[in-house]
């Protein structure tokens, strides 16, 4: 009996094995009948997501190249969200005004979104942008017209006022009424309160960075994203000057944190951020035309570093100077030349063009400054 019951569990184990195999061979042929008539190509087209993957060329848009070489960047990168922050003064503007002078020399539409109210015409024409001052026959007022378009804090009073007006454009330019690519440029953010806070007459953080996030990080944000795929016609850009504050330090003595006016969703979205000056202040030193008592800034040392790059990586951070023409290289010959340049410009209040260099001393980070005076910059 013990031998009968040997050979039924071997041949119980043959048959398993057996059934296995044959399990395994019917699996491969299917798999290959399957792959054989199967086009996951056809597929993806027959769902119309051939074209979800595709994405133009990255185009980039050309500024000084003191900036350039200060940075390691092609210039400000097309079809992205761009955040410029710092302390005020440090040369934010300059740059956004560089990249909507390039924008305007390569036939895209800058759109100037200014609730600041700082913006110099003049100087705007000495960096380049181009426009035509057209005077008003019955009152006299001056309009600046010319290939751009441009609101202020009248038409724009609220956060949610202008991610209404970006997406008035952008929905015009999907219709084909607006055959431009778009350059927003927004100067600045974390200047106007949101409806909440002009509804009940009060100013609220909290209400401010939630009306970002809500408008921008879930809305617009994405829009500016989203159009540097094939399947869009037109590519826009949204640059966003953005002021800061220090927050407390995590400790006595270590570098405080910088926090942006208007809450982090225009940080979080942004594919490169770009700060200007030290952390705790500007850091920035004059250099002046002087002669005989009399002087003239002309231009300011300042610091610019790449806070935040997902396009191609580099975090550079080197000292550069910001003049009323732009950017220049921060070494001798630069100034030498763009003093011969422009000396005649000067003439007016130096009375001569032959006049001396003279650099204010660099201001430094101060951790120690910034922790004792927390609390009254808090309040």
């Amino acid at each position: 009996m013990a031998k009968a019951k040997a050979k039924i569990t071997v041949a119980t184990a043959d048959q398993k094995a057996a059934k296995a195999s044959e399990k395994t061979t019917m699996k491969s042929a299917v798999t290959s009948a399957l792959s054989n008539k199967f086009d996951l190509n056809n597929f993806k087209r027959s769902k119309n997501l051939n074209q979800s993957s595709g994405f133009k060329d990255q185009e980039w848009l050309k500024v000084s190249d003191a900036f350039q070489e200060a940075t390691g960047l092609p210039g400000i990168p097309v079809g992205h969200v761009v955040v410029i922050r710092g302390h005020s003064d440090t040369g934010k503007s300059a740059l956004g005004i560089e990249a909507i002078v390039a924008a305007q020399k390569v036939g895209k539409l800058p759109v100037l979104i200014v609730t600041e109210m700082k913006i110099d015409w003049n100087h705007m024409r000495l960096m380049g942008l181009e426009f035509d001052e057209v005077p008003d026959k019955e009152t006299g007022e001056v309009r600046y017209e010319g290939n751009f378009i441009y609101v202020d804090i009248e038409q724009v009073g609220t956060i949610e006022q202008v991610a209404s007006f970006m997406a008035d454009l952008m929905d015009e330019q999907k219709k084909g009424k607006l055959p431009y690519d778009l350059v927003f440029f927004w100067d600045c953010a974390g200047t106007i309160p949101c409806q909440q806070s002009i509804d009940s007459k009060s100013q609220n953080n909290e209400w401010a960075a939630a009306s970002y996030a809500r408008n921008f990080g879930n809305f617009i944000d994405q829009r500016i994203i989203v159009s540097r795929k094939i399947s869009h016609t037109h590519t826009n850009t949204f640059i966003v000057v953005n002021k800061v504050w220090v927050d407390k330090p995590a400790s006595y003595g270590a570098l405080p944190t910088l926090k942006s006016k208007g809450g982090n969703a225009l940080y979080s979205d942004c594919s490169l951020c770009i700060l200007f000056g030290n952390v705790t202040n500007a850091g920035t030193s004059k250099i002046k035309a002087q002669k005989n008592g009399r002087e003239v800034e002309f231009a300011k040392r300042t610091k610019v570093s790449i806070e935040k790059n997902h396009i191609n990586g580099i975090t550079a951070s080197a000292r550069i100077l910001v003049t009323p023409h732009g950017f220049i290289k921060d070494d001798k010959k630069d100034v030498e030349k763009y003093k011969k340049d422009h000396r005649h410009e000067w003439l007016e209040i130096l009375g001569t063009g032959d006049f001396d260099i003279v650099e204010e001393q660099e201001v430094k980070e101060d951790v120690k400054d910034v922790f004792n005076n927390i609390e009254s910059d808090d309040e």
